[in-house]
């Protein structure tokens, strides 16, 4: 953030000499001109809206740093599809959770600018922007870039006009076969109305002629395609040749539309798709509400208020027009694309276990020595802690911590808190144990963790199944602290042991993110730890600790008065230095904080994985 000095000032140039007669004695001495002042750089007060980037335009730009991986072309080639996708999977939740964010606010009249001093209208216009420019350069990077790369090695998409004879004699029985059975067509009249179709769901909208059997003519249908129809469908060898050919469903739809319409002449079928609005509308004070909108996805968020719609680049206006008025969107909220309409069910294609040279080579985790041939890790952790950076040392001492907890006879109490644990999580089985095996285990379960509720709701009931006591955490908050706590019986004294981490309780993420784990059996960072727990899960004052920040308590403030004393230090002449790793920075407390600081000469570098709202390099700041 500090700048050596004012850079690009320009120092006017002299004027040229006047032109001095000679006289035959005397030479006159002619005056330098004074030089012209320095432009003065305009130095930014730290409320300056200049300052501060909105956080969803910085998301978004996360988003596109995302898409941007895709283009290295020093990445194997099926990983620059997969970071192809993964952009599609989070601008999906980006529209679905900010977006729709924002036109809540709109919609409610609740528009006030923040520190950036935009209003959500204007930051939607620019959202709008930047997201189609984006969404265009990924479909042309898809279609001109990678697929043909992909096809060099005899992985190919085939397209309807390159279909052979032997693929489209396949595909008529494969859709006869497996798709008209299951598929449900939806003509439009008044007494069939437009459907409610789910978020994020592949439909069709098919523009008819003629009149059907009960003398109808409205001309338009819907098919949605059912979430269990794979989108990509491998075509046989002996039917697509040699390599890995695959057809996509929709091509297969629009193939055989005419099919589905007995008698009627289909004159276009396109494929769309809407996202709505995902955030759940339950009231978060009312745990039991969540649990009745769970299990199976929420309702509110199945069919939540609409917020982008992707139809085929080749659907006509009119009937884009006519989608547009059934959701209630504008104009700006239509995105128009060449190819599948969801991408990210490509997925199932990154993973070719007979194309490992076209991914990343099989990376495992290490063991730290400490712990490869113990045969009890509290004894290890008892004599030091243990500090473990995932993804490059493996999560694996964690999981086997809980694991030998749960069968110790000298183990008494587990407490553990969940957010994100996945599917056949290693440690909720472990926990499990314990809890059968009659440790006395309490879980604080993150219920609003968003898009894994009915999967934390699924893992508290079998919890609660095995005799854990399971908690769902403080109204009003979400319990993010990733925290362990066991409590083992030595020498006829009670020991803590505790895991502090930075990551989820997540096996699989573990291998992906960086994130730090420390095993400590530190006196004061388990009685801190257990007072934590104490508070999530009982009632009382906040308790003063020794070594722990917790928020919404004490983890601000300290952070504060850290970044004041480093500009303390810097203003006395004192070596000064702010290093910050962090997922997203946005709090604008802490942002002018580290602005004041680096005026003061403090030296500040921070590494922000997410959204950023501090803008680095100003001059002056």
């Amino acid at each position: 953030m500090n700048t050596e000095g004012l850079s690009n000032i320009q120092i006017a140039d002299a004027q040229p000499e006047a032109e001095v007669p000679v006289v035959d004695v005397v030479d006159v001495p002619v005056a330098e001109p004074e030089p012209a002042p320095a432009p003065v750089a305009v130095i930014p007060g730290l409320d300056d809206s200049s300052l501060y980037i909105h956080r969803e335009l910085s998301q978004l730009q996360f988003n596109i740093r995302v898409l941007e991986q895709a283009l290295d072309e020093s990445y194997p080639l099926l990983e620059r599809l997969k970071f192809l996708l993964i952009f599609s999977s989070n601008l999906d939740e980006f529209f679905e959770i900010r977006v729709a964010g924002l036109k809540k606010q709109i919609n409610f009249a609740r528009e006030q600018a923040g520190a950036d001093g935009l209003l959500p209208s204007q930051v939607l216009a620019r959202i709008s922007e930047v997201a189609h420019e984006q969404v265009d350069r990924q479909y042309a990077l898809l279609n001109d870039v990678l697929l043909p790369a992909l096809a060099k090695h005899q992985i190919n998409f085939i397209r309807r006009r390159h279909w052979t004879t032997k693929i489209k004699a396949w595909v008529r029985r494969y859709f006869r076969d497996e798709i008209a059975p299951i598929i449900t067509p939806i003509g439009l009249d008044p007494t069939h109305p437009f459907p409610l179709l789910v978020n994020k769901s592949l439909n069709f909208i098919v523009e008819l002629e003629g009149v059907d059997a009960f003398g109808r003519d409205s001309g338009l249908a819907i098919i949605p395609a059912p979430r269990l129809l794979p989108r990509i469908i491998r075509v046989p060898e002996a039917v697509g040749g040699a390599g890995d050919n695959y057809v996509f469903l929709s091509s297969m739809i629009h193939a055989h539309a005419d099919d589905l319409f007995h008698g009627m002449s289909v004159k276009g079928c396109y494929q769309f798709r809407l996202t709505r609005n995902a955030d759940l509308s339950v009231d978060a004070a009312d745990v039991d509400a969540l649990a009745r909108a769970l299990p199976g996805p929420p309702y509110s968020r199945r069919f939540g208020d609409a917020v982008r719609l992707e139809v085929a680049d080749t659907c006509p206006k009119h009937l884009a027009d006519f989608l547009l008025r059934q959701f209630n969107l504008s104009e700006s909220e239509l995105y128009r694309v060449n190819g599948p309409v969801n991408l990210t069910r490509l997925f199932s294609i990154t993973g070719l276990e007979n194309h490992p040279e076209l991914q990343h080579a099989t990376f495992t985790p290490v063991i730290p020595k400490l712990l490869q041939n113990a045969e009890n890790i509290f004894t290890v952790v008892g004599r030091q802690d243990i500090l473990l950076l995932h993804p490059f040392e493996s999560f694996t001492p964690v999981i086997d911590l809980l694991r030998q907890a749960a069968k110790d006879p000298n183990v008494l109490a587990i407490k553990q808190t969940l957010y994100r644990s996945g599917a056949n999580s290693e440690i909720v089985d472990a926990l499990v144990d314990a809890a059968r095996n009659g440790k006395e285990v309490t879980a604080v379960i993150e219920l609003r963790a968003r898009f894994d509720e009915e999967s934390n709701l699924q893992l508290a009931s079998r919890l609660q199944a095995a005799g854990a006591v399971v908690i769902y955490g403080v109204v009003g908050f979400k319990t993010h602290a990733k925290m362990m706590l066991i409590l083992r019986r030595e020498n006829g004294e009670l020991r803590r042991y505790a895991h502090l981490g930075t990551g989820n309780y997540h096996a699989g993420n573990a291998k992906l993110y960086t994130d730090y784990s420390l095993l400590t059996a530190d006196e004061a960072l388990g009685e801190d730890v257990s007072k934590l727990f104490n508070q999530l899960i009982g009632m009382g004052k906040t308790l003063r600790m020794k070594k722990l920040l917790h928020a919404p308590f004490t983890l601000k403030k300290t952070l504060l008065d850290m970044i004041a004393r480093e500009a303390q230090f810097a203003s006395e002449g004192k070596p000064a230095h702010i290093m910050a790793k962090v997922n997203s920075l946005t709090d604008p407390k802490i942002i002018r904080a580290l602005y004041k600081a680096s005026q003061m000469g403090v030296r500040i570098d921070l590494v922000v994985r997410g959204m950023c709202c501090l803008r680095p390099g100003v001059p002056g700041v």
